[in-house]
């Protein structure tokens, strides 16, 4: 079978990359290195240099004829997003536009999209259900719920399969400090450098953290089951921001100085997703505790100085 992964040289796009080659997929990896890493762009995987936000993106699909379509690429920095909502548009909305009129072209059998959290705005609940409403209060969250809105009409329109995935807030080796889930990232990039961590706020936002595996594994199990489903791909679990630079104290052996700045304009103060459709649609919950995989992040970032 063949997977294109849009983004692959990226984050979670490069550890989905491995696990589909794994699987003995021919996988081809689209990604325009502009956050993404020519280091992490997997050898065995073929590689296509392009811009998911340009019309060439149509004929390289159609002449790929992947069966399944995982579009992982996107401009996930949501202060960015507020600085620049033009091109949080044209790459999170057009170019997924774009994606989609060449997977119907192609007659590709699923696409995944991955979505975000974002959607739901500062939503006041102990944890978020798929059909709670959709209040975004960033262009960034306004960018990727437009896109899942295109998503389901190319289905009623052209029947092209989908699955749609909100993730939690991802964690991982591998991860820039920056985007969306980049906490963890910013972190670790200081601990590295030895300067202090910085805290926007009192720390006690929370988010639900979810392991990059697991995201790999939720991804793979879409390709399946999930048919026109919006799923959440989340722990169901809190984890503060004080609690990481805890953690991060505990694993570091040595008190690591912490710096409070204000709060940023567009930030949600708490964020959980109800998990319970992953394991009823996609057979699939999370593994990793935060411990464990705060620990396993860790230990791969002070490896990499």
């Amino acid at each position: 079978m063949k997977a294109v992964v849009t983004g692959g040289a990226g984050f979670i796009g490069s550890h989905l990359v491995e696990e589909l080659l794994a699987e003995q997929f021919e996988v081809h990896i689209i990604d325009n290195l502009i956050s993404g890493k020519q280091k992490h762009v997997n050898p065995q995987a073929i590689f296509h240099l392009a811009d998911i936000s340009s019309e060439q993106i149509k004929p390289l699909i159609v002449d790929i004829r992947p069966d399944v379509v995982f579009h992982l690429a996107a401009q996930a920095d949501v202060q960015r997003s507020i600085q620049n909502p033009g091109y949080d548009a044209i790459v999170n909305l057009v170019a997924t536009i774009y994606l989609l009129e060449a997977c119907r072209d192609a007659a590709v059998s699923k696409f995944i999209f991955a979505s975000t959290s974002a959607v739901y705005g500062n939503l006041q609940k102990e944890q978020i259900v798929e059909t709670d409403p959709t209040c975004p209060i960033s262009y960034y969250g306004i960018s990727k719920y437009s896109a899942e809105s295109y998503i389901r009409v190319f289905h009623h329109l052209y029947g092209l399969p989908y699955t749609i995935l909100r993730y939690g807030n991802v964690y991982g080796p591998r991860q820039t400090p920056k985007g969306e889930g980049g906490v963890v990232a910013v972190f670790m990039e200081r601990i590295q450098k030895g300067t202090p961590l910085t805290i926007h706020g009192d720390g006690e936002q929370t988010r639900d953290f979810v392991y990059v595996k697991d995201v790999v594994r939720a991804n793979v199990a879409a390709m399946k089951r999930g048919e026109q489903e919006i799923i959440h791909v989340s722990t169901a679990n809190r984890t503060s921001i004080n609690d990481l630079a805890r953690l991060l104290t505990e694993f570091h052996g040595t008190d690591l100085p912490i710096i409070h700045s204000l709060a940023r304009e567009g930030d949600i103060k708490h964020s959980c997703l109800d998990s319970r459709k992953g394991l009823e649609y996609l057979e699939w919950q999370a593994r990793y505790e935060i411990r464990e995989g705060l620990e396993e992040t860790y230990r791969f970032y002070m490896n990499d100085v």
